[in-house]
């Protein structure tokens, strides 16, 4: 089975303000709910647009390809196909885009993920997860039924599309240990809505996701991957689908090395090839792994001190410990192809452009 190497195209379909803040200008907004809300229609509309078109096109497929990957990860939101106001109101749809996707990745050869990346009342309360400081996703009924739906429309969808590698049901449900450090990183809009707000429990996220790969089979072969993400408890999963019910089943973990915090660039090698690549073997015994998730940004000591070669070497040392710990795995995504901001490290091409990355993975 050959590896993926793969890349995220983040911030298309699903906004983050931290990666284009000029989308967001003229309002007081953090995520895309509240831009959806806060723009006049028309402006919203034309905004949207304006980037969908521009921000991935035909010509980032190619680069991608030239460049030695060979799929992309699509994050998606829960309301693509604007279909149901109850849960599409305020948003404004973007299935065009993906189909879009799915022709240049016919052109190029790429293999596609489809991630839904949000859910209805957001799973993790991140930017990510379309609303901040908000997380009641799992506290209703209709919403699970919502996403699975989804899940089921885009599988339908694309089932006859050689380029679909697979579906993954939910990006990032969070855990209740990691919702006490989201509330104090992510402030809600409206503190009255965010009350009752908490991490997702593994016992609800085992029932959905079975309940979810179930939907997806029905119109998907078992040739095609249903991955789920570990839900930030990597090593919970061991005893999780593991009958023969369930066929080609992926793990996804997200994998960032600036949430240790400061320390010498060695330490952040140390750790990928010492911890993370440690994790990755064990649940591979499992499932096969994907980093669907990682980046190259690490807050070394002094980096910002640093000269450009010495931050290209320091770059580049990190890049190769995470490339050598996650041939570990089933492959991975780097988060992300493409910014529009001035975060170091996050945007691949321009990490290629630099020199902190191969230029061709594998030299």
């Amino acid at each position: 089975m050959e590896k993926i190497h793969g890349v995220n195209l983040g911030n298309w379909l699903v906004l983050e303000k931290w990666m284009h803040p000029d989308l967001f200008t003229g309002v007081d907004a953090e995520d895309e709910t509240d831009l959806c809300n806060m723009l006049p229609r028309a402006e919203l509309e034309a905004r949207l647009k304006q980037h969908r078109d521009t921000y991935i096109t035909l010509e980032d497929f190619k680069w991608i390809k030239a460049h030695g990957l060979n799929t992309v990860r699509i994050p998606v939101p829960h309301f693509i196909f604007g279909d149901d106001p109850a849960f599409c109101v305020p948003y404004v749809p973007c299935i065009e885009y993906l189909d879009k996707a799915f022709d240049w990745a016919d052109e190029t050869g790429l293999k596609i993920l489809i991630d839904l990346h949000t859910a209805p009342d957001s799973a993790n309360g991140f930017d990510n997860g379309g609303i901040c400081g908000v997380c009641k996703f799992a506290q209703k009924p209709e919403n699970e039924a919502r996403v699975i739906k989804v899940l089921g429309m885009l599988s339908e969808r694309y089932r006859n599309r050689e380029a679909l590698f697979g579906v993954q049901i939910l990006n990032e449900p969070v855990s209740p240990e990691m919702w006490e450090f989201i509330q104090k990183r992510y402030q809600p809009r409206d503190p009255e809505y965010a009350k009752g707000s908490a991490g997702v429990p593994f016992e609800f996220l085992c029932s959905f996701y079975k309940k979810a790969y179930h939907e997806i089979r029905k119109y998907l072969g078992e040739d095609k991957v249903v991955m789920f993400h570990d839900g930030f408890r990597p090593l919970m999963w061991k005893e999780f689908m593991q009958t023969e019910e369930f066929k080609n089943v992926w793990l996804d973990t997200h994998i960032y090395m600036m949430m240790h915090g400061e320390a010498e660039a060695k330490d952040f090698v140390d750790l990928a090839l010492g911890e993370y690549r440690s994790k990755i073997r064990e649940m591979s015994r499992y499932f096969p792994v994907v980093v669907g998730e990682w980046c190259i940004f690490h807050p070394a000591k002094g980096l910002k001190e640093m000269t450009p070669w010495e931050k290209k070497l320091s770059y580049r040392m990190v890049a190769d410990a995470q490339l050598t710990a996650w041939d570990t795995s089933a492959g991975f995504f780097f988060w992300s192809y493409k910014l529009i901001s001035n975060a170091e490290g996050w945007d691949y091409r321009k990490c290629v452009e630099n020199g902190w990355m191969p230029e061709i993975l594998g030299e």
